[in-house]
């Protein structure tokens, strides 16, 4: 094996695989994994992404040999704290799990994986362990979840097919999630014209999804919400898409938000968490051009009765988002995250790989880098330059909603503002760049498990309120 290992130049970089094939034993191959610097691995609050793609690339190449069971150990654990080790043993299940996943729902002949059996080993036992397994397969089940609908094509998942899975997740954790689907009528009746504005160039009826987690107990705390854009097809509306770079044909991601919002909602039905109640609220439609869509130079009233000047049909998003933040903060809860493809101007800044937020909470700011160290999932703190918001005044409404390409993300987060009360702590994540695999042509269910666990954050806020 050291001759192989040797050969193959192995050096233990993150993700590095050397496989060897072993004659007369019960034991068919060995692979080598690389996890990195030992340092980083050793470190509870860093390591989880190591340990994930130590799960993911070994389920991987097991897939691809055609294995049907596997075992998976860690060398030195002896040097571990109990912490790390139960952050081990989760991810290293999460990247298994995911890293057997393959969507074939549209595929005419699907080569359903072999492998049934994944043993994680070298990192102990007993019930702490066990519940890592657990919290792993629930929050990976919620990553696929999003996954799914956002892999999606439009003609599946139109805005009644999102509020369908909205309701099915509901039906599956009954005893804890319940869901509620506003019709087009009862989004008049709140007077939501940002969101409805969006809607009318569709054939397609609207859906505003809220699906709301309470702790099986009943007893809260902390009540909080994840506001997820929901565009199930953005055409760019009479601003069309056009050009090379444009991406028309990916615009069925245009709801990663409210996949995310979804997944994450399917995680925390599964999970329970105490005395943290959450929403969990989309606006899905489409964006379409017709003889009923929204015209650039068109004026729509929000739901809290801001005017706004559509200079650009293509900037959609955020006008939904507009009414979902009035919505959600009219549930009286104490934090709000909203998540959304809103811009390429964040993917020009952050690339594919890191999601951008923005908060004027430096509380907000801190939960949100935490949890997503622990989820090991790429995000980065952007600024809200305040003294762009001058670039939204309308001279004839209250804003416009797009003010030119420089700064494009920071001016949107700065849009969105205007539509949370004031004092409430928010955040707006932008996830145009990592929602979707440019190079599998995949979607990544980015950031589920950031949103689990600054979740579980507000659980532990719960918690303390308890003592």
């Amino acid at each position: 094996m050291g001759m192989q290992a040797d050969e193959d130049d192995f050096t233990g970089k993150l993700g590095q695989l050397s496989v060897v094939r072993l004659a007369s034993s019960k034991i068919k191959r060995l692979a080598l994994v690389g996890l990195g610097r030992a340092n980083n691995v050793m470190d509870a609050v860093y390591a989880s992404d190591s340990w994930r793609i130590l799960g993911f690339t070994a389920a991987r190449i097991a897939k691809q040999l055609k294995m049907c069971s596997m075992g998976l150990a860690a060398m030195d654990t002896n040097l571990m704290d109990e912490s790390s080790k139960l952050v081990a043993v989760e991810s290293i299940a999460s990247g298994a799990i995911l890293g057997t996943y393959e969507d074939t729902r549209f595929k005419s002949e699907a080569k359903p994986s072999k492998l049934t059996q994944v043993a994680v080993m070298s990192l102990g036992t007993g019930s702490d362990r066990d519940e890592a397994l657990r919290r792993a397969v629930c929050i990976t089940a919620g990553v696929i979840v999003a996954k799914q609908l956002v892999a999606a094509p439009a003609n599946v998942l139109t805005p009644g097919a999102l509020a369908d899975a909205a309701v099915s997740i509901a039906m599956a954790h009954s005893e804890v999630l319940t869901c509620t689907i506003l019709e087009k009528v009862d989004c008049e009746a709140l007077g939501m014209g940002a969101f409805l504005g969006v809607a009318n160039g569709s054939d397609q009826p609207p859906k505003f999804i809220h699906l709301k987690y309470c702790p099986p107990d009943g007893v809260v705390y902390k009540r909080v919400a994840i506001v997820g854009k929901g565009i199930c097809f953005d055409s760019g509306g009479y601003n069309i898409k056009t050009g090379a770079n444009c991406a028309v044909e990916l615009m069925k991601f245009d709801m990663g938000g409210a996949g995310a919002a979804l997944g994450a909602a399917s995680a925390i039905g599964a999970l329970k968490p105490k005395g943290v109640e959450v929403h969990f609220i989309s606006a899905a439609c489409e964006n379409m051009i017709s003889g009923k869509g929204m015209r650039p130079g068109d004026i729509v009233t929000a739901m809290n009765g801001i005017t706004i000047e559509v200079n650009n049909t293509d900037a959609e998003g955020r006008l939904t988002l507009a009414d979902s933040l009035v919505y959600a903060c009219r549930l009286r809860v104490d934090a709000i995250v909203d998540l959304a493809t809103l811009t390429g101007a964040c993917v020009v800044a952050l690339g594919h790989e890191v999601g951008g937020f923005f908060t004027p909470s430096a509380t907000m700011a801190q939960q949100l880098e935490t949890a997503a160290q622990i989820a090991g999932e790429k995000i980065w703190r952007m600024p809200l330059v305040e003294q762009y918001k001058q670039t939204l005044e309308s001279p004839i409404a209250d804003l416009v909603n797009t003010s030119g390409r420089d700064g494009g993300s920071i001016k949107a987060a700065l849009f969105l503002k205007e539509f949370v009360d004031p004092g409430m702590e928010w955040a707006h994540l932008d996830i145009a760049g990592p929602v979707w695999n440019r190079k599998t042509g995949t979607a990544t269910g980015y950031p589920v498990r950031t949103l689990v666990k600054w979740i579980d954050q507000q659980q532990i806020v719960a918690g303390v309120a308890d003592s």
